[in-house]
């Protein structure tokens, strides 16, 4: 069976904002279902481990949202992401896929983060595929691959874009500019118009701009599985 790993966050704070942030409500229960409906088993991990926090805000916005409202509904779904396992504990060999979830949260902890950088260039350099979608791509921003290139170099990418965080007032309390970030490091950046569905696929890297983007890219991925 294939193993899907979702690598999350556990960050809360919203830069000095005052407010919370997490995991973003549909970059999880799009990509979850699409992989359930394939036939994936699906587990999570963070840096610290334990329970990692949904954005509240996202709940709000995609309330309505069917998966949405079935994942908030879902115990086995929330079991994995309320006992997350400790990233630097987790075999990589188990995985043939490792995902970065977005919400604000990755901006401030994975790019820096030893155990879930690795992991994402094990299971690359292990033939398997890596994804993100929307800030989750801040997860492999700086992912080095054991010839110490850069993961994204010389690759197609795309993120939540430096318009869309504009757009939303964010770009003050961020930690640094995604896009520009990932240009800076090596990758291609391929931008789309705000809030329009965008997925960049490069080989066993696969890339979503946006919330509108997760469930594209979930589909994606697992063409590309089914093509290893």
């Amino acid at each position: 069976m294939v193993k899907v790993l979702f690598i999350y966050s556990n960050h809360e704070d919203l830069g000095t904002t005052g407010k919370k942030t997490g995991w973003y409500l549909p970059e999880v229960a799009h990509p979850y279902y699409v992989f359930k409906d394939a036939g994936f088993e699906i587990e999570a991990c963070s840096p610290k481990g334990g329970k990692c926090l949904m954005d509240a805000g996202s709940g709000d916005m995609f309330g309505d949202d069917q998966s949405c409202k079935k994942l908030l509904a879902d115990q086995e779904a929330l079991a994995l992401i309320e006992n997350t396992q400790v990233a630097s504990d987790v075999d990589f060999k188990q995985y043939k896929i490792v995902f970065f979830p977005g919400g604000h949260a990755p901006m401030y902890d994975l790019p820096d983060v030893e155990s879930t950088n690795q992991l994402a260039a094990q299971v690359y350099e292990n033939n398997g595929i890596v994804c993100a979608v929307c800030h989750g791509t801040a997860g492999i921003v700086n992912t080095k691959l054991s010839n110490g290139q850069y993961l994204i170099a010389g690759r197609k990418v795309t993120s939540f874009t430096n318009e869309e965080e504009n757009q939303v007032q964010l770009m003050p309390f961020m930690p640094f500019p995604l896009q520009t970030k990932l240009s800076e490091n090596g990758g291609e950046f391929v931008e789309s118009s705000p809030w329009s569905t965008n997925v960049t696929v490069d080989g066993r890297l696969i890339c979503g701009q946006n919330p509108q983007s997760a469930t594209l890219m979930a589909e994606e991925v697992v063409k590309a599985v089914k093509a290893l």
